[in-house]
């Protein structure tokens, strides 16, 4: 699947149950890597808006690029009162922004799907001299509670293609060449989201490589996960954690 589109039909499951970022990670660009309110920001791969809108409500200027149309679409709806925010519909590899014309680039739950070679070129192009690049993700455990190994086995039990595309595939390792040598830092955040059967069902719906519903497999694996909510369930709810990484540094 050309990863431009895996998410043009999981859009309003993407909105609706994806996390947001932790408030000590958000304040960390600013108080560590010394982010300023002035400084324009590209955020690549920037999806249905939901990092470029944490950056606007601390007054910076967000060019927000993403090329699958039904996301940007969302980005554009949900922002459209954000003097700020502007929208590319350009990719990580040809942005279509002006050289030497951003601050910083930040990439959240993104850089996985891109070509790292082509990517990094493109990023030296558009920063100004001593420019950062932040790649965020949030990282969801996969053990440590019976729930977190359950719903990690349903995962290779019935996903598509998510031991090639899981973003867990990305390292720090295979994340250094990507940064000027010596230059990548990495933090480390806490972050949960708590959900009841309807908010779980959603959040495994948003990801783009689980069968949907038109797939033969789907029922099975849905009565599946509804088995894990029930054994795991307190009060109705189960706990979705999260690591956010934080890996930043010059190109």
């Amino acid at each position: 699947m050309n990863s431009k589109e895996r998410f043009s039909d999981r859009v309003h499951a993407y909105v609706k149950y994806r996390p947001s970022y932790p408030v000590a990670a958000i304040d960390y660009l600013y108080d560590v890597i010394g982010m300023k309110r002035e400084n324009t920001i590209a955020d690549i791969g920037a999806g249905t808006g939901i990092f470029a809108e944490l950056l606007l409500e601390r007054g910076n200027p967000v060019i927000g690029v993403e090329p699958n149309t039904e996301m940007r679409e969302v980005a554009v709806a949900t922002l459209v009162e954000e003097p700020n925010f502007e929208v590319s519909a350009g990719s990580a590899e040809a942005t279509g922004l002006p050289d030497h014309s951003v601050d910083y680039i930040t990439c959240a739950q993104a850089f996985h799907w891109f070509d790292q070679q082509a990517t990094r070129s493109e990023f030296k192009r558009i920063l100004k001299p001593e420019g950062k690049v932040i790649l965020i993700w949030n990282s969801r455990l996969t053990t440590g509670t019976s729930f977190l190994e359950q719903y990690e086995q349903l995962l290779h039990d019935y996903g598509t293609d998510y031991t090639k595309v899981n973003h867990k595939n990305v390292s720090a390792e295979k994340l250094e060449p990507f940064f000027k040598k010596d230059t990548m830092e990495l933090a480390k955040f806490g972050n949960r989201q708590v959900f009841n059967w309807e908010g779980l069902h959603g959040r495994l719906e948003s990801s783009s490589y689980v069968p949907s519903s038109d797939n033969p497999r789907y029922n099975d694996m849905i009565e599946q996960l509804k088995r894990i909510f029930d054994h795991n369930q307190h009060e109705g709810v189960v706990f979705f954690d999260y690591e956010t990484e934080v890996f930043w540094g010059e190109v």
